[in-house]
């Protein structure tokens, strides 16, 4: 059993947000790292109901209180749009206002920067999490908790998951399928190929091809093909996305263990301005269910099942509680916990 720290909705959020976390620091043996990337989303152009910049001004300054460095983390999306490579996705951050402290996509320009992850589970032997979270000692994960169209609801496990995972590891848990060069759009200019970490591209000067014997389904040469020659779009690939949301809610879990294993994570749920769809979707949503309040763990299993079950008391009950069993099986965390209000 794990323990859920609680502060509900009415209290202001900025100095709630910080005796949640003095509350994980002196109860529950954790030490704050020197460097603490704050994983956040920076919302997608459009939508009105991420979690704004001042939310975390308490958190900033208690950080910077305790002469901790710390950034805005976020990664690429596997999509177009003002989020798919780092140049856009900082334009995007500034404009939504998170210019407090410095501001990093923490798989690379394009989304290849990645660490291989060993996990050796059902549906991965490895997880691409991105270079800058891999290599963090701790992450303060602050999840917007609400619905999501694929994975039920979005909250610790889904932020881990998706919003850790290199553009490589998006790609593996949404389409699981290796992409294909089209030849008719394809330069040969090569830079797929001397960016491939095993050599599976072969470029000539009439034509590129990719030995899939070698991909490891990494998704560089898709994140960075100035010519959109590289596809992910696949028959395979649209019904695995269509209709495998068992699978890619496991696999999401698995990206979730991933992420998380070995390292002394903070998590923070959000459940205000709860909404059916998630903050990806660019366009203004209404809330389903009055604010609940902040809630913080040191399990992502249990304080997503905290965030579940106070909104189904509140009147909405989301999908995806398979994914938190899944999670405690493989041993991600607990499904049960005490809630310790504040």
């Amino acid at each position: 059993m794990s323990n859920v720290y609680f502060i509900p909705a009415g209290s202001c959020a900025k100095e709630a947000s910080v005796r949640l976390l003095q509350a994980i620091l002196e109860r529950e043996n954790v030490t704050l790292a020197d460097q603490v990337p704050i994983k956040v989303h920076f919302g997608e152009k459009g939508n009105r109901t991420y979690l704004k910049p001042e939310m975390y001004d308490g958190l900033i300054d208690f950080l910077q209180g305790q002469g901790k460095e710390c950034r805005f983390s976020e990664t690429s999306v596997l999509y177009g749009g003002e989020r798919f490579c780092r140049e856009k996705h900082l334009k995007l951050a500034a404009a939504h206002g998170f210019t407090r402290i410095p501001a990093c996509i923490e798989d690379g320009a394009n989304g290849e920067e990645a660490v291989d992850v060993k996990v050796g589970l059902k549906h991965f032997r490895s997880c691409a999490v991105a270079k800058g979270l891999a290599d963090a000692e701790q992450i303060l994960v602050c999840s917007h908790f609400k619905g999501h169209k694929l994975a039920g609801f979005g909250g610790a496990v889904k932020q881990l998951s998706m919003g850790c995972a290199a553009k490589g590891g998006k790609m593996a848990m949404h389409l699981s399928v290796k992409p294909k060069i089209f030849n008719l759009f394809c330069k040969h200019c090569g830079l797929c190929a001397s960016r491939c970490q095993v050599k599976a591209i072969t470029v000539t000067p009439k034509k590129a091809v990719i030995d899939h014997e070698k991909c490891i389904g990494c998704g560089a040469c898709f994140s960075i093909c100035r010519h959109h020659a590289v596809s992910i779009l696949t028959w395979a690939g649209l019904k695995s996305m269509l209709f495998g949301k068992n699978s890619f809610r496991e696999k999401l879990v698995e990206y979730a263990y991933a992420a998380h294993h070995g390292k002394k994570n903070i998590y923070l749920n959000f459940a205000m301005s709860v909404t059916r769809g998630c903050d990806c979707e660019p366009l203004p949503m209404r809330a389903c269910i009055p604010d609940i309040g902040i809630f913080a763990s040191t399990d992502p299993v249990a304080i997503d099942q905290a965030c579940l079950d106070a909104a189904e008391k509140a009147g909405k009950k989301f999908s995806g509680s398979e994914q938190l069993a899944y999670a405690e099986e493989i041993g991600l965390g607990s499904r049960k916990y005490e809630l310790i209000e504040i």
